[in-house]
């Protein structure tokens, strides 16, 4: 008599990833985050416009209302990680193009946002005060370097 045949195994979710499954977690990830960001921001009183298409270095407009000249305009980069790594989420704020990765300039972007997926805390950084390499604490262990930037909404909004 034939031996029968077990029918084929499904992957897990504890399997090795492929390199195409972990870049569309990674991305699906990048998505929820910046769905997360426009609730955020809109729940903070903010204007949220996102740009057509992906082309533009930063993924939304927020509009800043009550500066005295009238609305301010901020462009946007959201970040995000659920990794925690020797009691740090670590993100890059750069953009990756040809293998190179680099560093986004106040031209393109006025405030590089990093979401931090598990804690879904938020820190805020005007481009000119972001560092090259984010390693930030969980709100369990507040007290990293970039504590002042955690939920610091007030950065985007008139002085009071």
């Amino acid at each position: 008599m034939p031996k029968k045949k077990s029918p084929p195994r499904r992957p897990s979710a504890s399997d090795p990833k492929t390199a195409r499954q972990q870049e569309l977690n990674t991305k699906r990830r990048g998505e929820l985050s910046e769905l997360a960001f426009a609730h955020k921001a809109a729940t903070e009183g903010f204007g949220v416009a996102k740009p057509y298409g992906d082309s533009e270095r930063f993924d939304f407009i927020l509009v800043s209302r009550d500066w005295p000249e009238g609305d301010k305009l901020w462009r946007i980069q959201v970040k995000s990680t659920a990794s925690l790594i020797n009691g740090f989420y670590h993100i890059s704020p750069a953009r990756h193009s040809c293998g190179s990765v680099i560093a986004y300039k106040p031209t393109e972007v006025d405030f590089v946002i990093a979401h931090i997926i598990p804690d879904d805390s938020w820190f805020i950084f005007p481009i000119r005060e972001t560092p090259t390499c984010l390693a930030l604490r969980p709100k369990s262990h507040p007290r990293g370097i970039h504590e002042p930037y955690r939920e610091a909404w007030h950065l985007l909004r008139p002085p009071k």
